[in-house]
Order: structure tokens, then C-alpha cells, then sequence
């Protein structure tokens, strides 16, 4: 690919192109100099003086050196070398603080095919966070920003996306994302968790029913894919979806129409469909208990939510994040030693757990400093638990703390059945009221409590 240099006359040609643009754009030189931006630009970011050089990686990220000399992806450097448009996620420097940028860059060429400059779209997305503030997905570690690409990617179009991910990774926050993301985000998300339903209670919670069309109906019910017209239908634990109920769903998905229990008019939704799973589907439909059509039907586009131990640069974001959420009168600090304790920690139960933890802490400290000690003691309390009762619990790894200290984690499932269970017995059995503590559903309480 030829480059030759700019002159003036281009320059305030290519320059005025840019207001023709909805969304921030700077028209950059083959060696990164910003020669021109537009009023979105200037709305968003700021004006920048064109009067000394700037360069894009000096004015987005404080660098001194081009982004991939600085260890992350060039969209520039990309485009030259594949001489087409390219987009990559981006943390950038703005008059707010820290954001993720979603950033397209597009080369220009003149009519000899010679790359003259590249003009630089900037969208920011604002359904994530990188520092602690109202949006409900924060991060910025490689992982998560990994994630993030998918999602913005995939918002805008009304792709069936797939979740994939351990259980309390945040599939629904993601879910959410997507559907904010959107251009169906003025409408409803609706969700129905799939764990735990009958094939009558899934049958009538999806299509609704009619007035004595069986027994306990005392009412007409609107169904949640009616719910969901004109926005997104979230079905979380796909995996459980019974199997006699499959090939109604997957009815639903292809054509749109559906019919409440106990009725005979068809009706039609349109909606956008996003499942979660932390199953291995393709498993499933290989022994025979998942309907390989609905599998390829909704996993047109797979984002997967990584496990919190691949996202430990997060883990000081995330917990100032959830300490802001668990109180709002009272602010809490973590002590270092009391950070790397928990950075010592596997995390099975995910953010999820993280909130639990975090939770007991408040609870067992006296003042607004948690120290390491009341770390310790909030990871190791099912463990006393179970020394105190004489139960058998499956012990299924171990951690090391910062000073070397060797610490037994209990098994999942029961730590958090037996946690759930002491916030019941703490606030007079008030399922509403544990629940919203403990950051899931009120059906998933239910079933986590059986």
C-alpha cells in the first residue's frame, strides 16, 4: 500500500466529510496526527488545538508511544496492515474520566488507490463502566473488554444471542446490556427463569393462559412472549427448558406465533431473543436432551461471560462497585492485605459470590474498614459451620493468602444453600428481603432453598 503525505487542500476537503457523520470522528494522518474533528467530536470530548501536533494515542490515552507499542490493539496499525476498515474496543481518556470507546477506523484513499488518511469514528458505550458509577457492568480487564466487543458488535442487530458462562458471572447483567444496547431498549426486557419449571408452569409462565383452562386458573394471564413484543425475551437456564417443550419454543422462535393455554386464536409477538446457559448445550443435544435445531436456532451469536478468576485485574473495581451497592449510607474500604486475601481466592460461586462475601463483611465489621481477618472470617464461616454441626461437606480446593496462610474452601452449592439460609433465619424468614440482598430473583431463592 502506497502512502503519500497530506497537503492543505485535502485536508480541508476530508475535514468537512466529517460532520456527515451521527457520531464523534477525527481525521487522522498516516502518522497518527488528528488534522481534524467534528461537533460531535467537540460535544463529546472536547475541542483539541490543531495547532501543535496531536496525536491520537496522546489525546485518547496519555501514551507517548502508538497503542500497540503500548501493548494494546492499533486499529490504525490494523487497517494498514489489512487496508481495510477495522474496529477495536477501547479505554479512553475523556472530560468524564475513563470510558470504553468502540472505535471504527476507515482509510481513506485517493483515485490512484494511495492511503491519503484514516478517519476515526468514536461511539462510547454506555452500557459499561471502567471506574464506579450507575452502569451495571463495570470492568476493564482484557477479558472483560473482550466481552464488551461482542456486545456492542451484536446490540444493534437483532441476532438470538447465546450466553455462555458459569453460574453468578453476570449473564444477566450482560443480557441486559445487550437489550440497553439496542434499538428495542425503549420496550421491555422480559425474563423468565427456565430452572425449575414444569412443562405445564413453563407451557403457561411462555403463552399465558385463559380463565379455567386448568385447574388454579381463576384468571386470564398474558403470557411473557406477548409481554415482550417489540423488545427482548430473556430465558435464563436454557439448558432446563424441558424437552417436551422445545419444539414449542422453537415454533415460537421461527414463526412468531403462539397460543395460550386452554385458548384457540393464534396470536403473533415479535421480539428479540436472548438465552443464558451455563450447560454445555452441544453436550446436551449429542445424548439426546437438547433439540439440536432449537441449539443452532439460538446460538446464532455466542458471547461468553468469563468466570471472575480471568478477570482479576477487576477484582478492586468490582468490589468498590458492589460496596457502594451493598450500602449507600455508609462508606467501606478495603484494607491491601484484605484485597489480596480475596485476590487469593477462586472465586467457584463467581461475582455472585463476590456480593455474598462482601455482604458478610459488612456485617462483621464495626466500622467502615474491613481488614483482612474479617475477609478470612466471611470466607471461612461455612466452614465453621460445618465443624460446629459435624456435617459432611465436600472440601474442593484451596487458596493461599498473601502472608501464605493455607485456606479451605468449601463446596459451592452448600455454601451458598447454608449462607442463604442464615440471611432467612436473620431477617425472620423474609424471602423478598433476602433475596434483593443476596442479588437473585425470588424464584431463584426458592429453588435454591429446596
Amino acid at each position: 500500500m502506497k502512502i503519500i503525505a497530506s497537503d492543505t487542500v485535502a485536508t480541508r476537503g476530508f475535514a468537512s466529510m466529517l460532520e456527515g457523520y451521527d457520531c464523534p470522528a477525527i481525521l487522522v494522518s498516516t502518522d497518527y496526527r488528528i488534522v481534524a474533528f467534528n461537533q460531535h467530536y467537540r460535544d463529546q470530548f472536547g475541542d483539541i488545538a490543531l495547532d501543535k501536533p496531536a496525536r491520537c494515542f496522546e489525546i485518547s490515552h496519555g501514551y507517548t508511544v502508538p497503542c500497540d507499542e503500548a501493548g494494546e490493539d492499533c486499529p490504525l496499525s490494523a487497517t494498514l496492515q489489512s487496508g481495510r476498515k477495522e474496529r477495536v474496543l477501547h479505554i479512553h481518556q475523556t472530560p468524564r474520566g475513563k470510558e470504553h470507546v468502540d472505535v471504527e477506523m476507515l482509510p481513506i484513499h485517493n483515485e490512484q488507490g494511495e492511503l491519503l488518511f484514516f478517519v476515526e469514528l468514536l461511539r462510547p458505550v454506555s452500557v459499561a463502566s471502567v471506574e464506579e458509577g450507575s452502569a451495571k457492568l463495570v470492568g476493564a480487564s482484557k477479558a472483560f473488554n473482550q466481552m464488551l466487543e461482542k456486545i456492542t458488535r451484536v446490540s444493534h442487530s437483532d441476532a438470538s444471542v447465546l450466553l455462555l458462562g458459569e453460574s453468578g458471572s453476570g449473564k444477566e447483567l450482560v443480557a441486559q446490556a445487550v437489550h440497553q444496547g439496542s434499538d428495542r431498549a425503549k420496550n421491555s426486557l422480559v425474563t423468565l427463569e427456565c430452572a425449575g419449571l414444569t412443562d405445564s408452569l413453563f407451557e403457561s409462565e411462555l403463552f399465558g393462559h385463559l380463565k379455567g383452562s386448568f385447574t388454579g386458573a381463576h384468571s386470564n394471564r398474558t403470557g411473557l412472549v406477548e409481554l415482550a413484543n417489540g423488545g427482548t425475551l430473556f430465558l435464563d437456564e436454557i439448558g432446563d427448558v424441558p424437552l417436551s417443550m422445545q419444539v414449542k419454543l422453537l415454533r415460537l422462535i421461527e414463526t412468531g406465533a403462539f397460543r395460550p393455554v386452554g385458548s384457540s386464536t393464534i396470536k403473533h409477538t415479535n421480539f428479540r431473543l436472548i438465552c443464558a446457559t451455563h450447560k454445555n448445550l452441544a453436550q446436551m443435544v449429542k445424548a439426546g436432551e437438547f433439540r439440536q435445531d432449537l441449539y443452532y436456532r439460538i446460538n446464532v451469536f455466542p458471547i461468553f461471560v468469563p468466570p471472575l478468576r480471568d478477570r482479576q485485574a477487576d477484582l478492586p473495581l468490582l468490589i468498590s462497585t458492589l460496596l457502594k451497592r451493598i450500602s449507600e449510607r455508609k462508606e467501606y474500604h478495603l484494607t491491601h492485605s484484605a484485597l489480596q486475601a480475596l485476590q487469593h481466592y477462586p472465586f467457584p460461586g463467581n461475582i455472585r459470590e463476590l456480593s455474598n462475601i462482601l455482604n458478610r463483611a459488612v456485617l462483621l465489621t464495626d466500622t467502615n474498614v474491613i481488614e483482612r481477618d474479617t475477609i478470612l472470617e466471611s470466607l471461612n464461616i461455612d466452614t465453621s459451620i460445618h465443624q460446629q454441626t459435624d456435617l459432611s461437606l465436600t472440601l474442593v480446593t484451596y487458596g493461599q493468602t498473601a502472608e501464605g496462610e493455607k485456606v479451605a474452601w468449601v463446596d459451592l452449592k452448600t455454601a451458598e444453600k447454608r449462607y442463604l439460609s442464615d440471611l432467612m433465619a436473620a431477617h425472620d424468614n423474609n424471602k423478598e428481603q433476602v433475596a434483593e440482598i443476596a442479588g437473585i430473583s425470588l424464584r431463584s431463592l426458592y429453588r435454591k432453598l429446596e
